[in-house]
C-alpha cells in the first residue's frame, strides 16, 4: 500500500492476543517497518496497549472511545464512561511522548449527534490531533452521517475529523461520500474490504480501499492512492488469507487501457 500511495497506514493493533489472536505480533511487525514513507499508526485500547505502542517505532497512536455502553461492554468489558476517561488519559500520555494522536469514537447504532459532538470536544481539548467517527457495526446511513459530521466538526474547531465505515448493509460507500461532502478530511478503508469485529458477529468488513478510491476519483475528489495498485494488493491478500476472492469489486475486473 505504500507503493499505491497511502500516506497513513494503521499497521498494528495492540489488542490482547488472547482475545484477538489475529492481532498478535504487533511489536514484531513494527520492527520490520524501519524504512517507510508513510505515517505508521498503532491502535491502542488501554494503558497496557499504550505501554506496548510507545515501545515501538510508530508515528501515530489511535485510541478508542465509545458513544454508548453496548459496544463498550462487548469490546472492553467496561461501561463507556470508564473507558472514555481512560482514553482521555491515553491521549495525554501519548502527546507527552511526542506522538500524533487520534481518537476513534465507536458509534454502534443510533446515538444523538449532540452527545457524540460533546465527546469529540472533550478529546479535542485533551489534545487529540484528530477525531474519528467509527460506524463499528455498519448500521449508519447517509442522512445520519450528514447530521453527525457537521455537529462534530463544529465542536472540535481546527482538529481534523475522519470517518470509518463498515459495509454490513451495503451503505458504507454512500456513507463515505456523505462524509466527504459534509467536510471530513480523511476516510478509513481496508485493502480488499476485509475486516469486521470479533465482538459484533455478522458485521461486515470495512469499505474497500480500492473500491472507495476508484469511486472518489471518478467523482473528481482527489486521493493519493492508486486504486488499481490497491486492487492488486487486495487480490494478493485474499489468496494469503485463503479466500477465493476479496470482498472488494475492483480487483475482479480488467484494468482499462
Amino acid at each position: 500500500m505504500e507503493r499505491a500511495g497511502a500516506g497513513r497506514i494503521e499497521t498494528v493493533s495492540f489488542a490482547h492476543p488472547r482475545h484477538v489472536p489475529q492481532m498478535a505480533g504487533a511489536e514484531e511487525i513494527c520492527a520490520t517497518l524501519t524504512e517507510r514513507s508513510f505515517s505508521a499508526i498503532g491502535l491502542v485500547l488501554n494503558e497496557r496497549g499504550l505501554d506496548r505502542a510507545l515501545g515501538c517505532d510508530l508515528d501515530e497512536i489511535n485510541c478508542v472511545a465509545y458513544a454508548a455502553d453496548g459496544y463498550s461492554l462487548k469490546n472492553s468489558d467496561a461501561p463507556a464512561a470508564e473507558r472514555n476517561a481512560e482514553a482521555a488519559a491515553l491521549v495525554a500520555r501519548a502527546k507527552t511522548a511526542g506522538r500524533r494522536v487520534s481518537v476513534t469514537i465507536a458509534v454502534d447504532g443510533a446515538v444523538p449527534p449532540g452527545h457524540v459532538a460533546d465527546m469529540a470536544a472533550v478529546f479535542a481539548a485533551a489534545g487529540a490531533d484528530e477525531i474519528a467517527l467509527g460506524d463499528t457495526i455498519g448500521a449508519g446511513n447517509p442522512v445520519a452521517v450528514e447530521r453527525l459530521v457537521p455537529a462534530v466538526i463544529a465542536a472540535v474547531g481546527k482538529v481534523g475529523v475522519r470517518c470509518h465505515f463498515h459495509n454490513t448493509r451495503n451503505a458504507g460507500y454512500a456513507n463515505a461520500v456523505a462524509a466527504v461532502r459534509s467536510g471530513v478530511g480523511a476516510l478509513d478503508a481496508s485493502v480488499g474490504g476485509f475486516g469486521g469485529s470479533p465482538f459484533s458477529p455478522g458485521a461486515g468488513g470495512n469499505v474497500a480501499t480500492e473500491d472507495l478510491t476508484a469511486l472518489l476519483r471518478d467523482m473528481g475528489i482527489p486521493t493519493s492512492i492508486d486504486p488499481w495498485l490497491a486492487a492488486e494488493t487486495g487480490t494478493w491478500l485474499a489468496g494469503a488469507l485463503g479466500h477465493d476472492r476479496a470482498p472488494a469489486m475492483l480487483g475482479r475486473v480488467a484494468r482499462p487501457g
